[in-house]
């Protein structure tokens, strides 16, 4: 099973590693099989790949030592009594939250979900939590979001003790906002956010997102406000402002089978085209969808009004998979 690999899979330094290669000895398996007295005479001993040969094969021991975990960003509350005063645990929070903070501030590292725990006598535990969409170590931010959750928690027979943690955190340093001392709008938002999704949850606040598509009821969606939507790169394809949830079909006169659009009915309304630019040929997704599917050719056309449309047929004639093109309407310029 390990002949396979290369020998870079027996971190070896960069050194013996490339003499192996230009020895000819690039995989496991033919290392294997060479005189190990041979290797040995080549190689000084602490690059030696026989001893990193054997490690993998368990002939000798290699200990690790595991890197110690750094606990996460935590702050407590303890309490002389039982208490089931919804005041009293919103107090806790506050008080704990600058801590918390002030350990954040110090480790560089700004909370994206905080945890508030409550412990009950009876040994149980009760918790919220909250994520942030942007990283944040601002106290009053964190209170306003826990507190709402805070009287939801059971008390049972009492809490005796309290705690905030923040279990997801990322690198945050120290910037200025603003020069008149107002939040950003980028950072305003982002609290908006975070305020609605505490309230609403977090399947209903929703954000437009990019996806990997070429097709372009495909190409994007809607995700969690909170997950993080990774930037897709620029295109210079000119794509209208709105798009139709689904294409509708459309009646087109035209010259020939595969000439240029010259008058389409949609919604019971007849357009005379003045400007046709196109096709854009976008070919289906063999991957997702069946081999039966038609390709498609997109038109930006303008009627003598000046509104513009984005049209496309749907299919070529002769292409044996169907009978004659369809026309769709898919997307309105301006």
């Amino acid at each position: 099973m390990l002949g396979p690999l290369p020998v870079a899979a027996l971190r070896l330094p960069l050194g013996p590693t490339q003499v192996l290669e230009r020895l000819g000895l690039k995989t496991i398996g033919v290392l294997a099989k060479v005189p190990r007295r041979s290797l040995a005479r080549r190689f000084r001993e602490a690059d030696n790949p026989l001893d990193a040969l054997d490690r993998m094969l368990g002939r000798r021991p290699e200990p690790l030592s595991g890197t110690p975990a750094e606990p996460p960003p935590r702050s407590a509350f303890r309490l002389a009594e039982p208490i089931a005063d919804p005041a009293v645990m919103g107090n806790a929070l506050t008080r704990m939250a600058d801590p918390l903070c002030r350990e954040l501030a110090q480790r560089r590292l700004g909370a994206r979900r905080v945890a508030f725990l409550a412990y009950r006598i009876d040994g149980e535990v009760d918790e919220i939590e909250a994520e942030t969409a942007l990283p944040t170590r601002d106290p009053a931010h964190l209170v306003r979001l826990l507190g709402e959750k805070v009287g939801t928690l059971d008390p049972g027979f009492g809490f005796d003790g309290f705690a905030l943690v923040a279990r997801w955190c990322e690198p945050l340093d120290a910037a200025q906002d603003a020069l008149i001392g107002e939040p950003p709008r980028e950072l305003q938002l982002a609290r908006l956010i975070d305020r609605l999704t505490v309230r609403l949850g977090a399947n209903r606040v929703r954000r437009p997102a990019p996806y990997a598509s070429h097709l372009p009821e495909r190409a994007s969606g809607w995700r969690p406000a909170l997950h993080a939507v990774q930037a897709q790169p620029a295109t210079t394809v000119r794509r209208p402002e709105r798009l139709l949830d689904q294409p509708e079909a459309i009646a087109v006169i035209y010259a020939t089978p595969e000439g240029m659009p010259r008058r389409f009915i949609w919604r019971r309304g007849v357009h005379d085209i003045a400007r046709v630019e196109g096709p854009e040929r976008i070919a289906p997704e063999w991957w997702r969808q069946p081999g039966g599917t038609r390709l498609r050719d997109y038109y930006r056309v303008e009627d003598e009004a000046g509104r513009r449309f984005w049209i496309y047929r749907e299919g070529v004639i002769g292409d044996g998979r169907g009978g004659a093109p369809t026309w769709f309407l898919h997307g309105l310029f301006g």
